[in-house]
C-alpha cells in the first residue's frame, strides 16, 4: 500500500501546462516526497529481512522433525518441505520445486514405478489420491516401492491449501506382519472382535474357509451372528475380562449356510489398533457330539432320510394317544405312499431313488408343525401323525398341501423327476384309539386312494375291508384265468402306410372276465406283476402268438411286448429260443418290443441280453419312444430295429406344431440311424396323411382296426388289403 499512495503522489506531481511548475512549493514538496519514499524502502527491508530469519527458522524447525512435513497451496502446489519428506520420497525428490503441482509428481511417479499399488490402474490410482488431498478424513497407508509403507495425514488450512505428514510405519507393519503371519497361518479358527460392540475385526483364513465367510463381510458381523441365539445371554462373561473361566465350554457357533457346529473357546484380551479386542479361538468339536449322539438317534430314525422310523412313530403315536385320553383333543394318521416310485427307481438306479426319498422326506418335513411326527416305514411308504386336530377340514388341508408339495419337480442328476403321491387318512377316536388300528385303517384308505385314480387323499371308511377283498378276489380270479386258459390274446395290425399292407400284427394280452366282462390290461397287469404271475403270463404270450403267426402269410411279422419286469425275474433269452424251436417261426418274423425303462435299470445286463436275443435274428424295437427320460441316448447304445412313435404325439398332430416337429425330428433320427418307425395310435385320416407326408413307415390304430382274436385275423387281412382308402371296422 506503501508503494501505490507513493505511485500516486508521483503522478499527481507530473508537469502541468498551465500551472506554474517552477515555483519553489513545488521543488519542497518534491523533496519531502523522496524522503518518504527512503523511509518505506528502509521499513520494507528491515521487514523482508525478519521474514527471511523467520523463514530460516521455520525450516530449520521442520528439518528437525523426524516426520516428513509438505505444505501444498490451494492448487497443490508445492509451497514447503522438509528433508525428511524429501528422504521418504527419495526417488522423486527430484521433482520438487516450489509451484510444481504434486499431482504432477505423482504421475511421473507412477510412471517410474515408484507406487506399485497403482500397477494396472495408474490413471484411477492418481485420482483417488488427489481426493483424499482435498477430502481428507482418516488417516490413511502409502506403499513405495522399495517396500517401505507410509503413514499419510493430512488436513486443509483456512485458505484451502493442505498441510501433510508423513511416517515410515515400516517397522510397525514388518511386526504386524509377523503377528498376522502366525495369526493367519494357524489351522486352528482363530478371530479378533471388539470388547465394546462384539463387531469382528479380523478372522484368520482357518477360520474364513471353515465358516464360509467371506473376509469383506466380517465388518458386518458381529459375534451375536457367530453365536447360536441361545448363548446370547452368556456372551458379555464369555468375552469379559477373564475369558478363560469358560475355556473349554461347549458353545454353538453358526456357519454362513446357518449350519451349528459345536466349539469350544479360548479366548484372551488384547489391544487391536488402540481398540480393546478379544482374540479367541473356536476349535470344533461337532463331529466328538455328533458321535456321541449318533447311537441313540439311529436307534429312533430312517438312516436315509433322517425322519422317524417305524419304532419311534409308534412310541410317539402311543404317547399321543395317551395325552389325547387326557385331553380329548383328536389326531389324525395319515399314510403316504408315492405312485411311480418304482418305475423311477427302476429305471434311474437306487441312488436316484435314494436322492428322491430324501428331498421328498424333506418336503414332508417342511408341511408340518412342530408337534407333528413324519416318519418313513420302509421303502417309498411313509406315515404321518398330525397332533391335537379335531378339525377334518384341518387335515385335509394338510393332506392337500403334502399331495401339492410332492406334485412339484424334482431334480436328481440333472434331470427333472416328477412323481404324485397317494394318502390314506384314519381319524381317532372315530376310526380307532390304538397305534395298531390307525395305522391298518389309514393303510386301507391309501389303497383306495390309489384305486382312485392316484395323486389324492382319501379318509377311511368301512366299505374299505369289503374294496380290500373285492382286489384279493382279482388277485385270485386273475391266477385261475392262468391256470385255466382264459386269457386270451388279440391281435392289431401293423399298416405300411407307403403301400397299405399289412406288414404284421401286435400280440395284445386280454382278459374277459366271468363277471365284470374285459377287464383292462392297466388293470390286471400290475395286480401280475405285484402277484409274480407277470413271468407266466409273458412265456405263455411269447409261445402262443408265435404259434398263431404260423398260419399269417410270411411276410407278415409278430411284436410282442416284454416288460422290465420279465428281465428283472431273468431268463428271457431261454423264453424266447423256447418260443421259437416249439412254434417254428422264422426269427426274423418276430420283433420283441421294449421300453426304454428297461435300459435305464442295470443297461449293461440287459444290452447283453438283447444283443443276445438279437443274434438269433429276432427284431428289437422301442416301444413308447419319446416319453421316458434318455430316449435319444439309448439309441446309441442299442442298434433299435424299430422306433414306435408314441400315441400320445399322434394325437396332438391336429392341435398345433409341436407334436408335428417333435414327430419330424423323431422321423429324420430314424431315417439316419436307418430304423424303421412306427407311428401307434392312429384314428383319423388327416393323421395318417400328415404321417405319410413325413416318410413315417408305419401306422397302427384304430384307423385300421382294433384288436381282435386270432379268429379274425383273416379277416383284418382281407378287409385291408381290399380297400384303398382304410376306415375303422
Amino acid at each position: 500500500m506503501a508503494y501505490e499512495r507513493l505511485r500516486q503522489t508521483k503522478a499527481s506531481l507530473q508537469p502541468n501546462k498551465q500551472s506554474g511548475l517552477n515555483s519553489l512549493r513545488t521543488r519542497r514538496a518534491l523533496r519531502v516526497g523522496t524522503r518518504s519514499v527512503e523511509r518505506v524502502d528502509a521499513s520494507l527491508a528491515q521487514r523482508l529481512e525478519h521474514a527471511e530469519a523467520t523463514n530460516k527458522q521455520l525450516r530449520e524447525a521442520i528439518d528437525m522433525l523426524p516426520q516428513g512435513v509438505v505444505v501444498l497451496d490451494r492448487e497443490g502446489r508445492y509451497v514447503l518441505w522438509n528433508q525428511q519428506y524429501a528422504d521418504i520420497y527419495k526417488k522423486s525428490a527430484d521433482l520438487f520445486e516450489i509451484g510444481v503441482r504434486l499431482e504432477d509428481t505423482l504421475k511421473i511417479g507412477v510412471a517410474r514405478g515408484d507406487y506399485p499399488e497403482a500397477k494396472g490402474r495408474e490413471e484411477q490410482w492418481v485420482a483417488e489420491r488427489i481426493a483424499k488431498l482435498y477430502q481428507p478424513k482418516d488417516r490413511h497407508e502409502q506403499w513405495i516401492s522399495d517396500g517401505r509403507c507410509i503413514l499419510i495425514d493430512e488436513r486443509l488450512t483456512s485458505d484451502g491449501g493442505v498441510v501433510g505428514l508423513r511416517v515410515d510405519i515400516s517397522e510397525l507393519k514388518e511386526r504386524e506382519a509377523s503377528f498376522r503371519m502366525l495369526f493367519e497361518a494357524n489351522p486352528v479358527p482363530m478371530f479378533v472382535a471388539r470388547k465394546d460392540n462384539k463387531t469382528i475385526l479380523s478372522a484368520n483364513a482357518a477360520a474364513l474357509r471353515h465358516y464360509g465367510f467371506k473376509r469383506e463381510e466380517l465388518p458386518t458381523r458381529t459375534l451375536f451372528d457367530l453365536h447360536h441365539p441361545d448363548d446370547h445371554i452368556h456372551l458379555d462373561r464369555l468375552y469379559a475380562a477373564r475369558p478363560e473361566e469358560f475355556a473349554g465350554q461347549t458353545w454353538r457357533h453358526l456357519k454362513s449356510d446357518a449350519t451349528s457346529i459345536d466349539v469350544a473357546i479360548y479366548a484372551s484380551s488384547i489391544t487391536q489398533g488402540n481398540v480393546p479386542a478379544i482374540l479367541f479361538a473356536a476349535i470344533d468339536i461337532t463331529e466328538r457330539k455328533a458321535a456321541e449322539a449318533k447311537v441313540a438317534y439311529l436307534a429312533h430314525h430312517d438312516a436315509l432320510t433322517g425322519l422317524a422310523n417305524r419304532v419311534f412313530l409308534r412310541k410317539g403315536l402311543d404317547e399321543l394317544l395317551l395325552t389325547r385320553k387326557r385331553s380329548g383333543t383328536g389326531l389324525a394318521v395319515l399314510c403316504i405312499d408315492l405312485d411311480n416310485f418304482k418305475v423311477v427307481n427302476d429305471s434311474m438306479g437306487h441312488a436316484a431313488g435314494d436322492s428322491l426319498l430324501q428331498q421328498l422326506a424333506q418336503r414332508i418335513q417342511d408341511s408340518l408343525r412342530k408337534d407333528d411326527i413324519a416318519a418313513r416305514l420302509g421303502g417309498d411308504e411313509f406315515a404321518v401323525v398330525l397332533a391335537n386336530t379335531n378339525e377334518g377340514v384341518e387335515v385335509s388341508s394338510v393332506a392337500q398341501r403334502i399331495i401339492d408339495v410332492l406334485r412339484q419337480p424334482f431334480e436328481i442328476a440333472d434331470q427333472m423327476v416328477n412323481v404324485t403321491a397317494s394318502i390314506g387318512i384314519a381319524l381317532c377316536p372315530s376310526d380307532g384309539d390304538t397305534a395298531e388300528a390307525l395305522l391298518k385303517n389309514a393303510d386301507l384308505a391309501l389303497y383306495q386312494a390309489k384305486d382312485d385314480g392316484k395323486g389324492c387323499f382319501r379318509y377311511f371308511e368301512a366299505a374299505m375291508n369289503v374294496r380290500v377283498m373285492a382286489r384279493r378276489k382279482i388277485e385270485s380270479d386273475l391266477h385261475q384265468a392262468f391256470l385255466n386258459g382264459t386269457l386270451e390274446i388279440h391281435y392289431q395290425p401293423l399298416v405300411s402306410l407307403n403301400s397299405g399292407d399289412v406288414s404284421g400284427f401286435e400280440a395284445l394280452l386280454r382278459w374277459p372276465h366271468a363277471e365284470r366282462g374285459f377287464i383292462p390290461p392297466s388293470e390286471f397287469i400290475p395286480i401280475a406283476e405285484e402277484c409274480g404271475l407277470i413271468a407266466p403270463i409273458t412265456d405263455f404270450v411269447l409261445q402262443r402268438a408265435c404259434h398263431d403267426a404260423m398260419s399269417w402269410p410270411k411276410k407278415a411279422r409278430l411284436a410282442v411286448n416284454m416288460s422290465p419286469q420279465r428281465f428283472r425275474i431273468g431268463n428271457v433269452f431261454q423264453a424266447v429260443s423256447d418260443a421259437l424251436r416249439n412254434s417254428g417261426l422264422e426269427p426274423d418274423r418276430l420283433e420283441l418290443e421294449i421300453t426304454e425303462a428297461l435300459l435305464l435299470e442295470n443297461s449293461e445286463s440287459v444290452l447283453s441280453i438283447l444283443h443276445a436275443i438279437r443274434g438269433l435274428g429276432v427284431r428289437i424295437s422301442m416301444d413308447d419312444f419319446g416319453t421316458g427320460y434318455s430316449s435319444l441316448s439309448y439309441l446309441r447304445m442299442f442298434p433299435f430295429d424299430k422306433i414306435k412313435i408314441d400315441g400320445s404325439f399322434v394325437r396332438g398332430i391336429g392341435f398345433g406344431n409341436e407334436s408335428q416337429a417333435i414327430i419330424r425330428a423323431i422321423m429324420g433320427l430314424g431315417s439316419s440311424l436307418g430304423m424303421t418307425i412306427t407311428a401307434e395310435g392312429i384314428e383319423t385320416e388327416s393323421e395318417q396323411e400328415f404321417l405319410r407326408a413325413v416318410g413315417c413307415d408305419e401306422g397302427q390304430g384304430f384307423l385300421y382296426s382294433k384288436a381282435r382274436p386270432v379268429g379274425e385275423v383273416p379277416q383284418i387281412l382281407d378287409a385291408l388289403c381290399n380297400q384303398s382308402q382304410f376306415h375303422l371296422l
